[in-house]
Parts: structure tokens; sequence; C-alpha cells
């Protein structure tokens, strides 16, 4: 086994773990309200230093900061004004449930896929 496969089998959690943490939003996302009530995430990102080095030889300028954005549907948005740091994943899921009048597995696997994307593009972190 690498030392690469140790490293990512180490932060791995199982499902219960999971459902039991709670999203906190990461302080650097601004979310704007849309007139459609709709939210629109802005965000910047990290430029590898690979990419970084490759641009300064092109003559790019790398220190301007570049930001992306991210317009959540109503369903995101819905799950994103839930993330308040308190509630676990869990409880997310159950109020997705009632307002959406969903059946549990469907909301769970709808909630935890977004949280899990919003995750990894570094918007939220789980406690």
């Amino acid at each position: 086994m690498s030392v690469f496969e140790r490293k990512n089998k180490a932060l791995r959690i199982n499902r219960t773990q999971a459902l039991n943490c709670s999203p906190i939003k990461n302080t650097r996302v601004k979310a704007t309200r849309l007139d459609t009530g709709e939210v629109l995430l802005t965000y910047p990102i990290t430029i590898r230093p690979w990419i970084r080095t490759l641009a300064r030889r092109l003559g790019r300028d790398v220190n301007q900061v570049q930001l992306k954005k991210l317009q959540l549907d109503e369903l995101g948005t819905a799950v994103w004004d839930l993330i308040d740091g308190k509630r676990s994943v869990r409880q997310i899921i159950k109020r997705f449930v009632k307002r959406y009048h969903l059946q549990t597995r469907e909301a769970e696997v709808a909630v935890t896929r977004f949280v899990r994307m919003l995750g990894k593009r570094g918007l939220i972190g789980l406690k």
C-alpha cells in the first residue's frame, strides 16, 4: 500500500459518521441572494503552483485573485440556507424531507451529493 493510499484511507469516514458531521460555510465564500430567491456563490480559486509558474513564464499576471461563481437552484439554495455550523447533515436531510415531501433515501442521496460537491470545491468544511 502506497503512502497516498494510506493517507486517503485514514481520511475516510463511514456513512453514520458523515451524517453526524455538521457542515460549516467557508468564510471566504460570498453568498448573494438573487431576485429569483436563488443564491449565487462567489469564491476565490487556488491556482496550483505549477500552473502559476507556467503562467508567469507566459507573461500572465498570476497575483490577481481569480474568482469563480456558482449559481444554486432552488434545492441547492434550500440546503445552503440550512447550513449553519450547528445542524448535522442528518438534520438537514430531515428538514429537506419535510419541506419537499421526499422519501428519506431520496433526500439523503441528493443532500449528501450536494454537500460532497460543496466540500470538493472548498465552499464548506465538516466538523
